[in-house]
């Protein structure tokens, strides 16, 4: 399907030449890692140039999860919104904003669990897959965990998003989100659609591996952050799995199962064909490839990181940019929630009429 097939109407307060409107956000963890950069920011600062954005710090999300990740939330914001701004954000263009700041959030949420069926979300297979990777047992799944598909549909909706950048396991989320504009409009509004249905946007590397070849993640320590110095970058990249049956540099190796070759693939395209010739010929040793990256992905990363430190110098920066960010989101989102209540035959928002 198209771009533009799923809207059956136009959004209307789209920027002069945009093609239509994005809802990407992040649980605040702190300072991103290159897998995030990889799964989403990179792909969120290339297509600002041509759609609307908005990006949401989903501080509801992580409590998910996490009930106690709270009491990190405000640091833990700050640090990812210096990164966001830092790799090409621009907050005149992308407006940012905390999702518990804009309550209209919750609002729809609500509504939203009217419509969906509990067999429906717990089909879910990122569900299941955070149950798995998490240790948990089903039986304690909270109603916030079960559920989250449905906030997710509900930000996305919100500001009635048709393009949404995700890595790749979050594409049933979207599938869900679809499923939910489908069923609202088709009982409240078939003559004329409150909703788009959204479309998942991949990069061409949605989901990269971390050092040590396992899922990318801050807590296993597998990973290198957007702020990481050169000499960070190569204290880990040292650590970084490769073939392990390539013990000395004339052994051929088989790049296929290297970590190293695939983050070269990422940061050093041009010169990937070659190491992936010099390894398996036994030409190329581990610890000099290892030096090569490290040293152009310190280069790689220099602009992001200088960004940040200077952004950094300014203790109100962050939260000037939530706090606009905040201001066009409630406008949005206020909005959208007219039309809801309208197409519900609800009345206004409010206490008006009680």
């Amino acid at each position: 399907m198209s771009e533009t097939a799923a809207v059956p109407f136009v959004l209307d307060t789209l920027r002069p030449g945009a093609k239509g409107r994005i809802l990407s956000g992040m649980r605040p963890t702190g300072k991103l890692h290159l897998g995030n950069w990889v799964g989403a920011l990179h792909n969120w600062v290339e297509l600002q140039e041509s759609y609307e954005n908005f990006h949401m710090v989903a501080d509801w999300h992580a409590l998910t999860t996490s009930p106690e990740a709270s009491a990190r939330t405000v640091e833990n914001t700050h640090d990812m919104v210096l990164d966001w701004v830092a790799a090409g954000i621009d907050p005149a263009k992308s407006p940012m904003f905390v999702q518990s700041h804009v309550k209209e959030h919750a609002e729809l949420h609500l509504l939203f669990s009217m419509i969906v069926t509990k067999a429906r979300l717990e089909r879910n297979p990122t569900l299941k897959d955070q149950v798995k990777d998490l240790g948990m047992e089903e039986s304690t799944i909270s109603y916030g965990h079960l559920g989250y598909a449905c906030l997710q549909a509900a930000d996305i909706l919100l500001y009635r998003a048709n393009v949404v950048p995700v890595g790749e396991d979050q594409l049933p989320h979207i599938e869900i989100t679809r499923e939910i504009a489908r069923r609202f409009n088709h009982l409240y509004a078939a003559d004329a659609p409150v909703f788009p249905e959204p479309e998942g946007r991949l990069t061409k590397f949605p989901r990269l591996r971390g050092l040590d070849g396992n899922r990318m993640s801050k807590s296993v320590g597998n990973t290198i952050l957007l702020s990481d110095s050169p000499d960070e970058i190569l204290a880990r990249v040292k650590t970084a799995f490769t073939d392990p049956k390539k013990i000395r540099k004339n052994d051929p190796g088989d790049p296929a199962g290297c970590a190293v070759f695939e983050y070269h693939r990422l940061f050093n395209p041009d010169e990937a064909p070659a190491i992936d010739r010099a390894c398996r010929a036994g030409e190329l040793g581990c610890v000099d490839d290892k030096k090569h990256l490290a040293t152009l992905m310190a280069e790689r990363l220099a602009p992001i990181r200088e960004r940040r430190a200077k952004l950094a110098k300014d203790p109100d920066f962050v939260r000037d940019v939530l706090a606009t960010g905040a201001k066009r989101a409630r406008a949005e989102a206020r909005a959208t929630m007219e039309r809801v209540r309208a197409a519900m035959g609800m009345g206004g928002g409010g206490t008006d009429g009680l």
